[in-house]
């Protein structure tokens, strides 16, 4: 099970104020990775000066509320091929009616991670929210690795490889259903970006999906702003907008040490800058998470404080 504790009074009323409020959700788990420690990846953030340097943005934060899983030492793992399955289930319907509700009032959900599996939660309730109005969303997924793979093509059993394999109507009837409707998002307003890590067993998956992988090579190839380029005009498409899941993990390790799945190779500083930038300038953000750090590996909190330059490049902050 996991502990929630929602930022609003009992019985308060739903604020419209529009998105000059940045509703603030807290999951603090590591169920569904490989090493502990990305619980505390929130706190992490927050010591870094988040809510500083989002009031200095103009924003009003609001704390929509935390979820807390319970550790696995006290946590049955369960099922092998999607370890701790039940618990995390738990946890992603916990974070869909926080993020709901964030919505609800007309805030921008901003999601703190915790591992990536919390996004089957964040962005089923984006989806839900926008498909209630009759509207689709894209999903710009930032990320070293594909997170499609299923409980029959794992390796590992950790549920943060498998969460947009959900997302997209693949896996585990427990986390496919906490949407509305299956699936939660349309393959074809998905891509994935900085990608350079991939099981064999789940490139199969990946290719037959529809989803949009942009590479790390490709992005070698062409640079940055060409693949952002299509990237933001695929998950606008047709959509109310996107949501944007940045795993920090799509740094390289040598600008970001503190994630919980390094792989060399990867974005650097102002090409992860870049994506945040140019993913503001669309107007079209309908939500943000930033998961996978791990402060047990960080430097002087060197990636927290950059996932805090991050965050504040995605909503709005420009060099001039």
């Amino acid at each position: 099970m996991s502990v929630v504790h929602s930022g609003y009074p009992e019985g308060s009323e739903s604020r419209q104020d529009g998105c000059s409020e940045v509703a603030l959700v807290t999951v603090s788990m590591d169920l569904g990775a490989g090493r502990r420690g990305v619980d505390m990846g929130p706190s992490a953030i927050r010591i870094a000066g988040l809510r500083d340097r989002l009031e200095a943005l103009g924003y009003r934060v609001v704390e929509a509320g935390t979820v807390t899983a319970r550790g696995p030492e006290v946590t049955g793992a369960g099922e092998s091929r999607a370890r701790f399955l039940t618990t995390i289930a738990e946890v992603c319907s916990d974070v869909h009616a926080l993020v709901s509700r964030a919505l609800q009032d007309g805030c921008l959900p901003l999601i703190l991670g915790g591992d990536h599996s919390l996004a089957i939660g964040s962005i089923s309730a984006v989806a839900d929210h926008h498909r209630s109005r009759g509207e689709g969303i894209g999903v710009l997924w930032i990320d070293a690795h594909t997170d499609m793979n299923t409980p029959g093509t794992t390796l590992s059993g950790n549920v943060h490889g498998m969460c947009l394999a959900v997302l997209t109507g693949r896996g585990a009837d427990e986390l496919v259903g906490i949407a509305s409707q299956v699936p939660a998002v349309t393959a074809k307003n998905v891509c994935i970006v900085g990608a350079r890590s991939i099981d064999e067993s789940e490139k199969e998956v990946v290719l037959a999906s529809g989803v949009r992988v942009i590479t790390m090579s490709e992005i070698d190839e062409r640079g940055m702003s060409a693949c952002m380029d299509e990237a933001l005009a695929r998950v606008m498409e047709g959509t109310a907008g996107f949501h944007l899941s940045f795993d920090l993990d799509v740094l390289d390790p040598m600008v970001a040490p503190g994630v919980g799945t390094p792989v060399p190779g990867g974005l650097t500083f102002r090409e992860a800058h870049l994506v945040c930038e140019k993913a503001a300038k669309t107007g079209g953000i309908l939500g943000v998470e930033i998961v996978e750090l791990n402060p047990v590996l960080d430097a002087e909190n060197r990636t927290g404080s950059l996932a805090v330059g991050l965050v504040a490049s995605a909503l709005g902050k420009a060099i001039l």
